[in-house]
């Protein structure tokens, strides 16, 4: 692959075969997100799970102390109350059979996430094809199916991802923009990584946190110590 000046001139500033400490790596992804525009920096960790196994498919949403950066399009599959709940809570696009309707005629998809309480699963479902490959379809594992509608919006308006294996058992998520402080990502990088944790499969064996790296929309990846990745800046002073 040929890449342009700009991102050859950024390998030649860091080792690409050290793992750098967390704050570190953060520094030095920010520092090479030189474009005109706010690039979004991007955490890949490579999990010790096969996902070909379903009781080894690490799936989930994480709330983001510090955000994301940008603004999640919400639509919200809902009727009576919990469509007025979801309205109060700031949802783009709020319908039930209507709603269902409009993306099935009109191919209607302007939004980044969809919400649906469970009453309305079954006509949702009926747009399976339309949603499922876009990884748009609500699912009860990501809080995208609930009948607390208006905290579900609130959360992902805010800084609430979703995540999941692909089939090589990594995880891409998005952690904020290079505009962000350290200390921004840094707490977002440790929230994911900690979930990540949390949510370990009982089936998976040996080392689980294979490979964390770091890198923004633009630039090159900078690989972070996974040993060091759930750790505070005290503690990584501590065994420095």
């Amino acid at each position: 692959m040929t890449h342009g000046k700009r991102f050859s001139d950024s390998l030649k500033r860091f080792d690409r075969t050290n793992l750098y400490a967390p704050a570190e790596a953060i520094e030095l992804v920010r520092s090479m997100a030189a474009t005109k525009f706010d690039e979004t920096i991007e955490l890949a960790v490579r999990l010790g799970v096969d996902p070909r196994h379903a009781d080894q498919i690490v799936r989930g949403t994480v709330v983001l102390p510090a955000g994301t950066g940008r603004t999640n399009r919400v639509a919200v599959f809902a009727a009576g109350e919990n469509a007025a709940a979801a309205r109060a809570a700031g949802a783009d696009v709020v319908g039930a059979d209507d709603l269902v309707a409009r993306i099935e005629k009109e191919n209607f998809l302007e939004f980044d996430i969809a919400i649906a309480t469970p009453d309305l699963m079954a006509q949702v479902g009926k747009l399976g094809r339309l949603l499922g490959p876009r990884g748009l379809m609500p699912n009860a594992k990501t809080g995208t199916v609930t009948t607390d509608v208006g905290k579900a919006v609130t959360e992902f308006k805010g800084g609430r991802v979703e995540y999941r294996t692909d089939r090589y058992g990594n995880v891409h998520v998005p952690i904020g923009k290079a505009s962000f402080v350290t200390a921004q990502l840094l707490d977002n990088m440790r929230a994911l990584v900690d979930e990540l944790v949390r949510a370990k499969p009982a089936a998976a064996k040996g080392r689980y946190l294979r490979s964390v790296t770091l890198c923004s929309t633009m630039g090159p990846g900078v690989k972070i110590d996974p040993a060091r990745a759930r750790l505070s800046e005290e503690d990584l002073a501590a065994i420095a």
